[in-house]
Order: C-alpha cells, then sequence, then structure tokens
C-alpha cells in the first residue's frame, strides 16, 4: 500500500498538470497571432506554420445536441481553414454508432492521410479505429478513449480528473482551514469514466484539507436534468457552504433551480468554461464564482496534430521529432481575477 500522503499526491497531480500545460502551449500557442477568436484558428508559427505537403483530413464528432460539443466541432472547422495545405472531410455529426463506423470506413476508403474522430462511444469504435491504423492511416483520438492502444496513433485528452481537483482545491482556499464547511456535488452521468475521475479528483482534493462531500446528485448534461437533480439535492440539503457542478451545460438548469429556491448562501463552481458562466464570474452578481476549463479546443488540436503526423513533421516547440502519443490538456480555474484570460475560449450553452 502507497504512503504517499495526501497533499504528496496532489502535489505531484500539479506537476502533471504543469507538464500537460507545457506540452498543450507547445501544439497550440506556438504564435501570438490570431484574430482574437478563442476557438478559431491559430495556425502557428516557426516550422509548424510553414506550408507543407496539401493533407486529406477526415474529422467526424457526436452531433452538436449542447454548447461544448458544437465548440469541438467548430474549432476544428476553423482550425482546418487556417491551413492552405488542409482539405478537411467533415462528416454530420452524429449519436449513432453504426453510422459514425459508416463515416470512418469511408474515411479509409476514401484513402484520406489522417482521422480526426471524436467517438460517441470509445469502445465501439474502436475495431474501425484500428482498422484505418491497420490501413496506414494515422487516427487522433479527441476525448473518449479507445479501449486499445492500436487504434490511435495520438490521443488528445481533457483531464477530468484534473478538473476535480481544480474545483477541490478552489473550494479547500475559499474554505480557509474550515473542516466544517458543507460542500455539495451534481456531477453528470455517473455510468461515464469522465464523471467517476471527476468525482474522484473532487474527493481526494477535499481531503487534502480535511473537507468531504456531505450531499451529491447525478444529472445527465442537460439543462432539464440539471435542474432536476438541483431541486432535489437543494430540497435535501438545507444548509450548503459550497457547491460544485460538473458541467456547464446543465448548469443552466441548476441555476434556474437556485433561482427558484431562492438560495444564495455558498459559493458554487462550474465546470467546463462556458461564455455564459464565465460572464456571470464577471459580473458577480449569482452563486457562480468559478469554474474549471475542460478545454473546447481539443478538436482543433487533433487537427494540428493530424497535420503534422500526414506531413511527417513534429511540433516544432519540441525537441522530439516525432509528435508525442498522448496530449493531455490542463484543467485550471477560472475566476474574476482571471477571467479575462479565458473568454475568449469559452462556448455558448
Amino acid at each position: 500500500m502507497s504512503t504517499t500522503t495526501p497533499r504528496r499526491r496532489l502535489l505531484a497531480i500539479g506537476g502533471v498538470l504543469a507538464a500537460a500545460t507545457l506540452a498543450l502551449s507547445a501544439c497550440t500557442n506556438s504564435s501570438d497571432d490570431g484574430d482574437g477568436d478563442g476557438n478559431a484558428a491559430n495556425a502557428g508559427a516557426g516550422d509548424n506554420a510553414e506550408t507543407g505537403d496539401t493533407v486529406r483530413i477526415g474529422f467526424s464528432a457526436p452531433a452538436a445536441d449542447h454548447g461544448w460539443m458544437g465548440a469541438i466541432t467548430d474549432a476544428a472547422v476553423k482550425q482546418a481553414e487556417a491551413f492552405d495545405d488542409v482539405e478537411l472531410v467533415n462528416a454530420e455529426g452524429t449519436n449513432d454508432v453504426n453510422l459514425q463506423i459508416s463515416q470512418v470506413e469511408t474515411f479509409i476508403n476514401d484513402k484520406v492521410d489522417a482521422i480526426v474522430l471524436l467517438p460517441f462511444d470509445g469502445a465501439a469504435m474502436t475495431d474501425v479505429a484500428t482498422r484505418a491504423m491497420e490501413a496506414g492511416i494515422p487516427v487522433i483520438n479527441v476525448d473518449r478513449e479507445f479501449d486499445s492502444p492500436f487504434a490511435a496513433r495520438t490521443t488528445v485528452l481533457g483531464d477530468n480528473y484534473g478538473m476535480g481537483v481544480s474545483a477541490g482545491r478552489y473550494i479547500c482556499q475559499q474554505a480557509d482551514g474550515s473542516t466544517d464547511a458543507v460542500v455539495a456535488e451534481i456531477a453528470g452521468i455517473d455510468s461515464l469514466p469522465l464523471t467517476q475521475d471527476r468525482s474522484r479528483g473532487f474527493k481526494d482534493a477535499l481531503a487534502d484539507c480535511g473537507l468531504k462531500v456531505s450531499n451529491r446528485v447525478a444529472a445527465e448534461f442537460t439543462v432539464e436534468t440539471g435542474e432536476r437533480a438541483a431541486a432535489n439535492l437543494l430540497q435535501a440539503a438545507p444548509k450548503i457552504d459550497f457547491l460544485w457542478n460538473h458541467d456547464d451545460d446543465q448548469g443552466v438548469g441548476v441555476m434556474a433551480a437556485i433561482d427558484n429556491a431562492g438560495r444564495d448562501e455558498f459559493v458554487m463552481v462550474g465546470g467546463a468554461g462556458s461564455a455564459n458562466v464565465m460572464r456571470s464570474i464577471e459580473a458577480d452578481d449569482t452563486v457562480l464564482k468559478a469554474t474549471v476549463i475542460y478545454p473546447s479546443t481539443q478538436g482543433a488540436d487533433g487537427i494540428k496534430l493530424a497535420r503534422l503526423i500526414a506531413q511527417g513533421r513534429s511540433m516544432s516547440d519540441l525537441a522530439e521529432v516525432e509528435v508525442p502519443r498522448i496530449v493531455q490538456l490542463a484543467a485550471p480555474i477560472v475566476t474574476k481575477e482571471n477571467v479575462d484570460q479565458y473568454m475568449d475560449s469559452a462556448f455558448e450553452s
């Protein structure tokens, strides 16, 4: 059994997050040029920005049925448009696994140079992604991981565990040494590994300052389920000091339930980084005081990496001669003090 203390574990996590931030900056921040739209493309600088052989990249993602997913596709398309050596084959977003499998099979038959794939279901898409790899087409897996390491050349991930850590650390700071604060949590879909990772990170971070989750409910990443779950939580918990909601899209419903209940005695932290939440943080006129970023740039990062891999290039800010196999993005906390830094990259819920 490990003898590492919780504080040391979290310090180690901090080092991992810092390294992930470095990897991300090498991929997406190699230029200061841009049009001010965080979801628009940034073509990079140095060797990576030089025009190379034209490559065809197939892109497939789930349907844009909420703000974060819509932002993923928009950012990917804008990123491809920023390069004059990329031809994007953009499949229609779908939540039908069989249709998404068919889309990838079409990419294989058309012999695209690379595939960027955010699976609706990572396990279900593993076989067809593996077939693409076996056909010599590099697959860049975005956000939802495949079941096999052989199904992707490179994987771009958010940091779900890190989201929980960031939310928990912020609450620990706000609690300022109090160990009897009442902490509540509104999770997403409990059966999903991403939700489990977020909750585990949250629990670990709270434990580091002697706090724990007293009341917890799960929603389903929608406005309706967010409102219903929050109403149930507020009824069951007459006193709350801090509340973390995993997802800003479902947070629209959570805020509606809070307003309907007339509750304002607690500090709320959001999750993902929507524009409406950031505007609320900036205005400082609701219980929402912070949110944790889960980047909606992952599809755009996938396009940038697919281009480099298909052209046989590396990331110019790294000494490594190959594009890394895993790029994990950071999960920073956004508050009134730093909201301007993240507003341009926010998505609309």
